[in-house]
């Protein structure tokens, strides 16, 4: 009889322990303020904009992430940090450089840890030859948010605009 009982019980445990565990897994997810979460990404495109308008190196690195990608045309695809400072450095250095952009859209998913945004940019330069140029894009980064709550582009792309192509 004594025997039985602890079966019952630990039958009984068993499924209490079952029965918590499922529910737990059932529970409703965190909610995430999704506008809280386009405004911050706004924030830091807004900042990092300003780090590449002031040609400062150093500021605008870290808006990528650690193993971030950035895809141009005619470019094969720049990855990791230390190929993006060189990339970035290069067009720094290069006369007449310059780069802006307008954010136009940013969407971020319901899970709240990645993000994209869409927009337009404009790149200007010297030519070896001293004539200036002036690129018209359009452009892509996927944003991922980081451990830290900070968000960084893990992928950069950019293509001519429609405009661009017209000329």
């Amino acid at each position: 009889m004594k025997r039985r009982r602890i079966i019952r019980m630990l039958m009984l445990t068993g499924s209490t322990i079952v029965f918590a565990l499922i529910t737990a897994g059932c529970g409703e997810q965190r909610k995430v303020d999704l506008s809280a979460e386009e405004a911050a990404i706004r924030r830091t495109d807004a900042d990092w904009l300003a780090a590449a308008s002031a040609r400062d190196l150093n500021r605008v690195l870290p808006f990528w992430a650690d193993d971030a990608t950035i895809v141009t045309p005619g470019m094969p695809p720049i990855v990791g940090k230390d190929a993006i400072r060189k990339y970035v450095a290069g067009a720094f250095a290069t006369p007449g450089f310059s780069i802006t952009w307008k954010t136009e859209k940013v969407e971020v998913s319901q899970s709240g840890d990645l993000a994209y945004s869409t927009g337009t940019d404009r790149i200007s330069l010297n030519t070896p030859d001293g004539k200036s140029v002036t690129e018209e894009n359009r452009g892509v980064a996927i944003w991922k948010k980081q451990v830290d709550g900070s968000w960084r582009v893990v992928l950069d792309m950019g293509s001519p605009s429609a405009s661009a192509n017209a000329k």
